[in-house]
This record gives C-alpha cells, structure tokens and sequence, in this order.
C-alpha cells in the first residue's frame, strides 16, 4: 500500500523504516530536508513540498501526520488545500481527543476522512512495532488495515492471553479500533496517565531502596530535623544494579518499563546525565479532566503528574510559601539543601 508521512522525527523516521521492510511505498516530507533524504536513500520517496507531495500521492491519498500535538492543526490547515474527496487524514501523535472529534467533523465537511491513532512503542518500535489505539469511521480504518498490520508487533510480541484465541479481532496483534473519532486518543491518553503511575512507583521504590543507609550517615541533632529513632534499621546498603535485574526475572512488578530502569542503571548507578525534570506532555492532564468529569477517583495518577511539576521546579514559590510560613510563627530557620 502507498502511504505518505508528515513529521519524521524519532517515531515518525522509524515508522517509515518499519513500513518500507513491509514493502509499502512511503512518500515522506518534513521541515526540515535532511530527514527526507536520509529516508530517501533508504528506499521512500521525499518530497519537496506540501504540493509535491500531494501530487505523489495516488488517491484516495492516505496521510500519516507524525508531528507534536500543537503543530497537528496548522498542519492540516496547511495540507488540506491539497486534498481531495475521500482522502484519508491520520494523527498519529498524542493529540487531545476533543480536538480529534472537532478535526473529523470539519474534515468530513470537505469529504475527508480523519483517523486518530494512538502510538506508543517509542524510539524502540522499529524493531519491537508499535501498539496502536485507533478512533475514526469503520471503513475507514478498515482500509488502513495492511499499514496497521505491519507497524503492530504481531502476536508473538507477548505470550498469548489464555482463551483470547477464542474472542478474535486484532487486539492480540498490537492494535485496535477502539471505536469513533477521539477513541484512540482516548484511550492513549488514559495509557499515558498509567505510564506516569508506574514510573513514579518505580522511582520512588528505588529512592527508598536508595536511602536505606541512612542510619549509617548520622543525624543532625537540632530542632529542625526529625530524629532517627532506629539507626540500626537502616543499615542497608544495596546495589540498584542489582535489584532492578532480579526483579526482571519472575517478579510480579517486572515490565518493559523495569527493563529499561536496568538498563540505565546498568550503564550509569548515579544517573549522572539526568537532572531529574520530567515533562508531560499533556495526557496526564487530560486525564485528570476526564476522570474528574466521570468522578472517577485518580490518586496514584494525580500525584504521579503533580510530581513531575515539582521536578520541573513548579513547586518552588510554594515551598518558600511553606518556609515564611514556619520562620513567622516559630522562628524556623531554612536548613541547606543535601548536596
């Protein structure tokens, strides 16, 4: 199947690359042209311009947009000019779902079909594929099929569910049409939120593992700091190495998630590259939203996204609120901060 992409950053390139092995023919523009000719020479062909790659598009043309969700609508506005009646129109970013069923509903006014897929697989999908939550009309989707096939991971990705062989339907491949127009963002957004409970957990049973020495360390002996009433507890010193590796093998907490914590820990125990701020990029938000409109408790996921505000430094006026607060009323003074 003929299909064109837009945006070929980290996904987008890679994504291309795992359709050429499923011998489509891939028409690729960017912004920039050195993307472009790199996937040129591996076999796609690129494209000059937004024109230019319309025109190597046969039609119905169907269009992959791979680029970051605040650039999706100037994008469509600047492709749709180019389009034409049955055209299939597909975000494959993590796009906010109310703006996909906005998106559909003017696109279907000019006769253009929209399909929302929700991507995840990472810098690591090329050779692992990618799992994908889709949203759009039926026929639509269904007409994608073989391009779907082909960035999913297949079956022998995961050890077969027992009895799923039973239900059917493409779920145990890697993707699923999990109904209209904003259902696969949808469900990418919820996936998202997950994603921040599960490395928030994972960080913060590190940390502990981490500082279970501390009775080994002293304690400052002063009205600002809570005692360490048993020293002798926390004797502990374990190799993170180590225990992010056995937990991989057998335990109930191991994941893919888990592996790539062994992998960096492997490779640097003291995390010396990283500084510890962590973005969102929108779908814990969004998640937040829905839950709250479904009252739907979410505490885990709330306090994962709160979290990555505070590493960003989102916290720090509050903290000094905190500091004023305990200097007026008992004199506290602010002690130095670990190095």
């Amino acid at each position: 199947m003929q299909i064109g992409m837009i945006g070929l950053g980290r996904m987008g390139a890679n994504m291309v690359r795992r359709m050429l092995r499923g011998k489509h023919q891939c028409v690729v523009f960017n912004r920039s042209p050195k993307p472009i000719k790199e996937l040129a020479q591996e076999g796609a062909v690129g494209a000059d311009s937004l024109a230019d790659f319309a025109r190597k598009l046969a039609k119905p043309r169907a269009i992959w947009l791979m680029v970051p969700a605040a650039a999706v609508d100037q994008n469509i506005a600047d492709l749709v000019t180019h389009l034409e009646t049955d055209d299939i129109l597909i975000d494959g970013g993590n796009s906010y779902y109310v703006d996909d069923i906005r998106r559909a509903k003017e696109l279907a006014r000019k006769k253009i079909h929209y399909i929302d897929v929700g991507t995840s697989g990472g810098v690591w999908g090329l050779d692992r594929g990618y799992c994908m939550m889709i949203g759009g009309e039926k026929d639509a989707v269904t007409h994608m099929d073989s391009i779907f096939t082909t960035l999913a991971p297949g079956v022998v990705s995961a050890s077969r569910t027992p009895g799923r062989e039973l239900l059917g339907g493409t779920a145990e491949q890697g993707y699923l049409h999990c109904g209209p127009n904003g259902a696969g963002h949808f469900v990418k957004m919820v996936h998202n939120g997950i994603e921040y409970g599960l490395m928030a957990a994972y960080a913060e049973g590190l940390g502990v593992l981490r500082n279970a020495n501390v009775g080994k360390l002293g304690n400052s002996v002063d009205a600002e700091t809570t005692p360490l009433r048993d020293p002798e507890h926390y004797q502990y010193e374990f190799d993170l190495r180590d225990i992010a590796e056995v937990w991989r093998r057998g335990s109930v907490v191991a994941s893919w998630l888990l592996d790539l914590t062994a992998a960096a820990l492997a490779k640097d125990p003291a995390l010396v590259q990283f500084e510890g701020r962590v973005s969102d990029s929108g779908e814990g938000r969004w998640t937040m939203k829905a839950a709250i409109d479904e009252a739907v408790p979410v505490p885990v996921l709330s306090a994962s996204l709160y979290q990555r505000f505070a590493s960003r430094g989102e916290a720090d006026y509050q903290n000094k609120v905190l500091s004023a607060m305990r200097y007026g009323f008992g004199g506290h003074l602010e002690k130095a901060a670990a190095k």
